[in-house]
């Protein structure tokens, strides 16, 4: 019998995923919301953001597990309301960075999740946005901590071998390439390397 993790990772696959991924205040979530109204697709939100938000307090260790349960059941529920489409804002990946870059370690079991889920289209906001002081945020934006943290980023995507792209600009601009990098995943089913292209 299959089990209920390796169904899943089925489920996924069945259908388009696209995630918006990369370092704090690179506007993620803008994006995301952007992209899931343009296409008429569900969208999942920043577990690590909702997670935060409820607590009001700084994170620990002790948050990573049940900080990536609540990204899986995000992910999942958008999923099962997608026909074609789903847009992730942020997925299991980032919980691992985060939690080996602020705890040294991550669980295996959700490193392993992260791995056997990872698959579509990741846009790789880069850092080229001005750093926005958000309360609770884990990061401060400074020094070379954001350039540390998205190449933390860059190295995961390239190690687990996703089809990534960065995507750059301010304001409309960003967003529009967005769209035009999904409607050409779409169309395609497939992306061509992040380094062979020149955002805007």
């Amino acid at each position: 019998m299959m089990s209920v993790q390796k169904k899943r990772t089925r489920d996924i696959a069945a259908k388009h995923r696209v995630v918006l991924t990369g370092s704090e205040c690179t506007g993620k979530t803008q994006i995301a919301q952007t992209l899931a109204a343009h296409f008429a697709c569900p969208f999942s939100a920043e577990a690590a953001r909702l997670y935060l938000d409820r607590q009001s307090m700084a994170l620990t260790a002790q948050d990573i597990e049940p900080i990536a349960c609540e990204q899986i059941a995000q992910e999942d529920a958008a999923v099962d309301r997608a026909s074609e489409l789903t847009i992730h804002d942020t997925d299991l990946l980032s919980t691992v960075i985060y939690a080996r870059h602020y705890y040294q370690h991550c669980p295996d079991w959700i490193v392993d999740t992260a791995h056997s889920r990872a698959r579509g289209l990741y846009l790789l906001c880069d850092i080229d946005l001005p750093w926005l002081s958000d309360g609770l945020l884990r990061d401060r934006g400074l020094g070379g901590q954001r350039a540390q943290v998205h190449s933390l980023f860059v190295a995961m995507l390239n190690q687990t071998g996703q089809h990534w792209m960065y995507i750059r600009g301010i304001g409309p601009a960003r967003e529009q390439y967005a769209i035009a990098a999904v409607a050409n995943y779409l169309a395609k089913g497939s992306i061509t390397p992040s380094h062979d292209i020149d955002s805007p």
